[in-house]
């Protein structure tokens, strides 16, 4: 009786893991307009998926430009008057660019052009450079981001999913960042 009960208890724990193992996600033909933290497809039409160990070979032998799109955290809008407002720190791959909010499936011309300007600065105006796209593992932000420098043109586009928590895990150095100014957002 004990071992049928723990032969039934095996069998139970596998069909619970099989049950939680993450389905593949399919590479859709649009970009992604919401639920943006969700699992991420493994695959970007036109573009070169990256490891961690493939971003960090890149990243030491500074052969790419990195591009962080992960939002900026909006200012709670019920602050009461006078409250001061710091954003939460984000810690990204050092020599970054870091292009807030630009991630988003729907841009206003306003972050289309922001991000234009950004991956320009980025690539030093050279379609065929190198960029590596990221922001957080398990976000869609990268993704179609990565996907929109590919319809402007640029040729050499790598996505790395896993992101700034890829990186960490890996025990790779992380600095604090700040975002690109926007136009009329000049310090």
């Amino acid at each position: 009786m004990t071992r049928w009960l723990t032969s039934l208890v095996v069998a139970a724990a596998a069909l619970a893991a099989a049950a939680n193992a993450q389905q593949p996600v399919a590479e859709p033909q649009e970009y992604r307009t919401e639920n943006y933290r969700a699992p991420v497809p493994a695959t970007l039409a036109g573009a070169r998926v990256l490891s961690t160990a493939e971003a960090e070979t890149i990243w030491r032998d500074k052969t790419g430009a990195f591009v962080d799109v992960l939002p900026r955290p909006p200012k709670p809008a019920n602050l009461p008057e006078g409250t001061v407002w710091r954003d939460k720190p984000r810690l990204n791959i050092p020599g970054s660019i870091w292009l807030a909010d630009a991630g988003y499936g729907k841009l206003a011309d306003v972050t289309e052009s922001y991000l234009r300007r950004g991956l320009e600065r980025a690539s030093g105006g050279n379609k065929a450079a190198l960029l590596v796209i990221y922001c957080q593992e398990n976000c869609w932000m990268s993704w179609n981001a990565a996907k929109r420098a590919l319809t402007y043109g640029y040729s050499n586009v790598a996505w790395y999913p896993l992101g700034s928590d890829g990186w960490e895990r890996a025990g790779l150095p992380l600095v604090d960042a700040h975002p690109e100014p926007r136009t009329g957002e000049e310090k």
